[in-house]
């Protein structure tokens, strides 16, 4: 039986590449996303994407990829990532294609990249993303006021994946009015997600939450709290998230579903006027 719970702990990584949440410890049925820690500069990793397409997020260090295929020319792309950790500027994040091979070389000590997967059927090129192609939006207002990365959008060609980061700043909310995408009705289209978190400090935590409307036939209303390092699968659901005070919270957000347009959800009906007032505070703080 599938674990039933939304929460996978942060751990202390070793060396190498560690899943941390798919279909098979899951109720996801497309996404996998894990991590890749290799602590020394010249650490090696390699693998076979096979039938799902690849989605690399370099989170700290630097590191050079070779991808090659049978059909088409081997990419190289060389030296690419240098935060010093995720709280510091965008991201590089690499989208790899299904049935090619691809090798991570750690060109800098303490490598940490994620690597997020969903089927593919079709085959598109590799594409790098760099920090200054990242589409940057500024949502919410007052306490839900964020800042969202997206790097892997309608501007990648993809089959599934959909992928950036959002960073809360201290007791601010995001996905917030909360939304959810896991039927098709309007503009919502059905999609399943993780979140990956970072705090800073990293003492601090957050809260997330993802509940249903009580009359679903299958309800969830659950609340977590996450700290740094933790991964939270949403198959479904609203998933409002909050930082605590004085704590920064990041978190990789990772999307998969029928098609791959980011805003494609609906807000929760008792608190869709929060987005509906947005407008509204702008204008009064600006003047």
């Amino acid at each position: 039986m599938k674990r039933r719970g939304y929460l996978y702990k942060g751990v202390s990584l070793e060396s190498g590449y560690t899943r941390i949440v798919g279909p098979e410890n899951s109720e996801l049925r497309l996404l996998e996303f894990g991590r890749l820690i290799l602590p020394e500069k010249g650490d090696e990793f390699h693998r076979e994407t096979g039938s799902r397409e690849t989605v690399l997020t370099i989170f700290k260090g630097l590191c050079t990829v070779e991808v090659k295929s049978l059909t088409s020319k081997e990419a190289t792309y060389t030296k690419i990532g240098g935060r010093t950790d995720v709280f510091s500027g965008k991201p590089f994040m690499l989208y790899i294609p299904s049935e090619v091979s691809y090798r991570i070389v750690a060109e800098s000590p303490g490598l940490d990249v994620g690597i997020s997967t969903a089927p593919s059927e079709v085959k598109w090129p590799p594409v790098l993303v760099k920090p200054e192609n990242v589409e940057v939006r500024n949502l919410g207002a007052w306490n839900w006021r964020r800042t969202v990365y997206i790097s892997i959008g309608e501007n990648v060609k993809a089959d599934m994946l959909l992928v950036g980061e959002t960073i809360n700043p201290p007791g601010n909310w995001s996905s917030s009015p909360p939304h959810k995408h896991d039927t098709r009705s309007g503009v919502e289209v059905p999609y399943e997600e993780i979140y990956f978190f970072r705090v800073k400090p990293s003492q601090g935590f957050g809260l997330q939450r993802i509940y249903t409307h009580p009359e679903d036939p299958d309800p969830i209303n659950e609340v977590y709290v996450v700290e740094d390092g933790d991964t939270v699968a949403i198959p479904r659901g609203y998933h409002p998230v909050v930082a605590a005070p004085g704590y920064q919270l990041y978190y990789l957000w990772i999307l998969a579903g029928e098609e791959r347009r980011y805003g494609a959800w609906s807000d929760d009906p008792k608190h869709k006027w929060l987005g509906d007032c947005e407008a509204i505070i702008h204008e009064i703080l600006s003047s």
